[in-house]
Protein backbone atom coordinates (compact mmCIF):
# COMPACT_ATOMS: atom_id res chain seq x y z
CA UNK A 1 0.00 0.00 0.00
CA UNK A 2 2.82 2.37 0.88
CA UNK A 3 4.47 1.78 -2.52
CA UNK A 4 1.15 2.40 -4.29
CA UNK A 5 0.72 5.69 -2.40
CA UNK A 6 4.24 6.78 -3.29
CA UNK A 7 3.65 5.91 -6.95
CA UNK A 8 0.36 7.80 -6.97
CA UNK A 9 2.07 10.83 -5.38
CA UNK A 10 4.81 10.72 -8.03
CA UNK A 11 2.25 10.56 -10.84
CA UNK A 12 0.32 13.48 -9.30
CA UNK A 13 3.52 15.54 -8.97
CA UNK A 14 4.45 14.92 -12.60
CA UNK A 15 0.92 15.77 -13.78
CA UNK A 16 0.89 18.95 -11.70
CA UNK A 17 4.27 19.94 -13.09
CA UNK A 18 3.06 19.41 -16.65
CA UNK A 19 -0.08 21.47 -15.99
CA UNK A 20 1.99 24.31 -14.51
CA UNK A 21 4.32 24.20 -17.52
CA UNK A 22 1.32 24.48 -19.83
CA UNK A 23 -0.06 27.44 -17.84
CA UNK A 24 3.28 29.28 -17.71
CA UNK A 25 3.40 32.24 -20.08
CA UNK A 26 5.92 32.53 -22.84
CA UNK A 27 8.52 35.28 -22.24
CA UNK A 28 7.74 36.79 -25.68
CA UNK A 29 5.24 39.56 -26.35
CA UNK A 30 4.55 41.49 -29.57
CA UNK A 31 2.62 44.75 -29.87
CA UNK A 32 1.42 46.77 -32.85
CA UNK A 33 0.68 50.46 -32.27
CA UNK A 34 -0.46 53.58 -34.07
CA UNK A 35 1.84 56.32 -32.77
CA UNK A 36 1.51 60.08 -33.07
CA UNK A 37 4.92 61.74 -33.34
CA UNK A 38 4.82 65.24 -31.81
CA UNK A 39 8.18 66.96 -32.36
CA UNK A 40 9.66 69.57 -30.03
CA UNK A 41 11.51 71.26 -32.96
CA UNK A 42 14.18 73.07 -30.93
CA UNK A 43 16.63 74.85 -33.23
CA UNK A 44 19.75 76.84 -32.39
CA UNK A 45 20.72 77.78 -35.98
CA UNK A 46 18.50 80.84 -36.19
CA UNK A 47 16.75 79.34 -39.23
CA UNK A 48 13.61 78.25 -37.38
CA UNK A 49 13.97 74.64 -38.49
CA UNK A 50 11.12 72.19 -37.95
CA UNK A 51 9.70 68.90 -39.22
CA UNK A 52 6.03 68.02 -39.49
CA UNK A 53 4.19 65.93 -36.92
CA UNK A 54 2.63 62.69 -38.17
CA UNK A 55 1.06 59.41 -37.14
CA UNK A 56 3.20 56.35 -37.84
CA UNK A 57 2.97 52.55 -37.42
CA UNK A 58 5.13 50.93 -34.76
CA UNK A 59 5.95 47.33 -33.82
CA UNK A 60 7.69 46.28 -30.65
CA UNK A 61 9.02 42.94 -29.44
CA UNK A 62 9.41 42.34 -25.69
CA UNK A 63 11.22 39.60 -23.81
CA UNK A 64 10.38 39.01 -20.13
CA UNK A 65 13.36 37.88 -18.06
CA UNK A 66 11.06 37.73 -15.01
CA UNK A 67 7.37 38.64 -14.56
CA UNK A 68 8.54 42.17 -13.67
CA UNK A 69 11.64 42.78 -15.81
CA UNK A 70 11.55 42.94 -19.61
CA UNK A 71 13.45 44.36 -22.56
CA UNK A 72 11.60 45.98 -25.47
CA UNK A 73 12.84 46.65 -29.00
CA UNK A 74 10.76 49.33 -30.77
CA UNK A 75 10.77 49.32 -34.58
CA UNK A 76 9.23 51.13 -37.55
CA UNK A 77 10.24 51.83 -41.14
CA UNK A 78 12.03 55.05 -42.31
CA UNK A 79 9.64 57.98 -41.92
CA UNK A 80 9.59 60.85 -44.43
CA UNK A 81 9.21 64.42 -43.18
CA UNK A 82 9.08 67.87 -44.70
CA UNK A 83 11.87 70.10 -43.44
CA UNK A 84 10.84 73.72 -42.93
CA UNK A 85 12.54 77.02 -42.11
CA UNK A 86 10.24 79.53 -40.38
CA UNK A 87 7.31 77.55 -41.76
CA UNK A 88 8.50 77.47 -45.40
CA UNK A 89 9.37 74.07 -46.85
CA UNK A 90 13.09 73.87 -47.72
CA UNK A 91 13.48 70.13 -48.25
CA UNK A 92 12.69 66.60 -47.10
CA UNK A 93 14.38 63.88 -45.08
CA UNK A 94 13.77 60.41 -43.71
CA UNK A 95 14.58 59.14 -40.25
CA UNK A 96 14.67 55.61 -38.83
CA UNK A 97 14.42 55.70 -35.00
CA UNK A 98 14.64 52.24 -33.32
CA UNK A 99 14.79 52.21 -29.51
CA UNK A 100 15.83 49.57 -26.97
CA UNK A 101 14.35 49.90 -23.47
CA UNK A 102 14.54 48.08 -20.15
CA UNK A 103 11.15 47.91 -18.44
CA UNK A 104 9.67 47.30 -15.00
CA UNK A 105 6.16 45.80 -15.08
CA UNK A 106 3.81 46.01 -12.09
CA UNK A 107 2.05 42.65 -11.72
CA UNK A 108 -0.26 42.98 -8.69
CA UNK A 109 -3.13 44.92 -10.33
CA UNK A 110 -5.08 42.18 -12.05
CA UNK A 111 -5.76 42.76 -15.75
CA UNK A 112 -4.30 46.29 -15.53
CA UNK A 113 -0.52 46.01 -15.98
CA UNK A 114 1.34 49.35 -15.95
CA UNK A 115 5.05 49.63 -16.72
CA UNK A 116 7.95 52.08 -16.78
CA UNK A 117 10.84 51.97 -19.24
CA UNK A 118 14.16 53.64 -19.96
CA UNK A 119 16.77 53.01 -22.63
CA UNK A 120 18.52 54.35 -25.70
CA UNK A 121 17.37 55.55 -29.10
CA UNK A 122 19.41 55.42 -32.29
CA UNK A 123 18.18 57.52 -35.22
CA UNK A 124 19.54 57.37 -38.75
CA UNK A 125 18.78 60.33 -41.03
CA UNK A 126 18.75 59.55 -44.74
CA UNK A 127 17.51 60.84 -48.10
CA UNK A 128 18.17 64.43 -47.05
CA UNK A 129 17.20 66.69 -49.95
CA UNK A 130 17.25 70.50 -49.90
CA UNK A 131 15.57 72.86 -52.36
CA UNK A 132 17.95 73.99 -55.14
CA UNK A 133 17.90 77.62 -53.95
CA UNK A 134 18.83 76.54 -50.42
CA UNK A 135 21.61 74.31 -51.75
CA UNK A 136 23.05 77.19 -53.79
CA UNK A 137 22.88 79.73 -50.97
CA UNK A 138 23.95 77.67 -47.94
CA UNK A 139 25.45 74.33 -49.11
CA UNK A 140 23.69 72.71 -46.09
CA UNK A 141 24.15 69.28 -44.57
CA UNK A 142 23.21 67.46 -41.36
CA UNK A 143 24.83 64.80 -39.20
CA UNK A 144 23.33 61.44 -40.18
CA UNK A 145 23.45 59.63 -36.79
CA UNK A 146 21.88 60.45 -33.42
CA UNK A 147 22.09 58.61 -30.08
CA UNK A 148 19.99 59.69 -27.12
CA UNK A 149 17.96 58.50 -24.13
CA UNK A 150 14.39 57.23 -24.38
CA UNK A 151 11.86 57.23 -21.51
CA UNK A 152 8.56 55.38 -21.39
CA UNK A 153 5.37 54.92 -19.38
CA UNK A 154 2.40 52.79 -20.38
CA UNK A 155 0.07 49.95 -19.56
CA UNK A 156 -1.38 46.75 -20.97
CA UNK A 157 -4.96 45.81 -20.18
CA UNK A 158 -5.28 42.05 -20.55
CA UNK A 159 -8.39 40.90 -22.43
CA UNK A 160 -7.48 37.25 -21.87
CA UNK A 161 -4.32 35.20 -21.33
CA UNK A 162 -2.81 36.32 -24.64
CA UNK A 163 -4.44 39.49 -25.99
CA UNK A 164 -4.19 42.98 -24.53
CA UNK A 165 -4.94 46.63 -25.27
CA UNK A 166 -1.88 48.87 -24.97
CA UNK A 167 -1.45 52.58 -24.27
CA UNK A 168 2.12 53.88 -24.39
CA UNK A 169 3.88 57.25 -24.09
CA UNK A 170 7.57 57.78 -24.87
CA UNK A 171 9.90 60.77 -24.80
CA UNK A 172 12.77 60.26 -27.22
CA UNK A 173 15.78 62.57 -27.54
CA UNK A 174 16.88 63.00 -31.16
CA UNK A 175 19.21 65.72 -32.44
CA UNK A 176 21.48 66.50 -35.36
CA UNK A 177 24.23 69.01 -36.10
CA UNK A 178 23.46 71.41 -38.94
CA UNK A 179 26.32 72.55 -41.18
CA UNK A 180 26.75 75.16 -43.89
CA UNK A 181 29.65 74.59 -46.28
CA UNK A 182 31.03 72.07 -43.79
CA UNK A 183 30.93 74.45 -40.79
CA UNK A 184 28.60 73.72 -37.88
CA UNK A 185 26.03 76.49 -37.48
CA UNK A 186 23.86 74.95 -34.76
CA UNK A 187 21.89 71.97 -33.51
CA UNK A 188 18.38 70.89 -34.45
CA UNK A 189 16.59 68.86 -31.74
CA UNK A 190 13.56 66.85 -32.80
CA UNK A 191 13.02 65.39 -29.26
CA UNK A 192 9.51 64.03 -29.97
CA UNK A 193 6.76 62.77 -27.72
CA UNK A 194 5.42 59.46 -29.08
CA UNK A 195 1.81 58.81 -28.08
CA UNK A 196 0.72 55.27 -28.95
CA UNK A 197 -2.36 53.03 -28.81
CA UNK A 198 -2.36 49.44 -29.98
CA UNK A 199 -2.84 45.74 -29.31
CA UNK A 200 -0.48 43.16 -27.86
CA UNK A 201 -0.14 39.40 -27.96
CA UNK A 202 1.68 37.35 -25.31
CA UNK A 203 2.74 33.98 -26.68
Amino acid sequence: MKKMMLAAAAVYAMASGAAMAQEAQSPWQVRVRAVHLDSANKDSTGLGLSINDKTIPEVDVSYFFTPNIAAELVLTYPQKHDLRSDGAKIGTLKHLPPSLLAQYHFTNMGAFKPYLGAGVNYTRFSNVNFAPAVEAALDPSIKKNSFGPALQIGFDYMLDKHWSINVDVKKVYIKTDVRSAGTKVGTFKVDPWLLGVGVGYRF
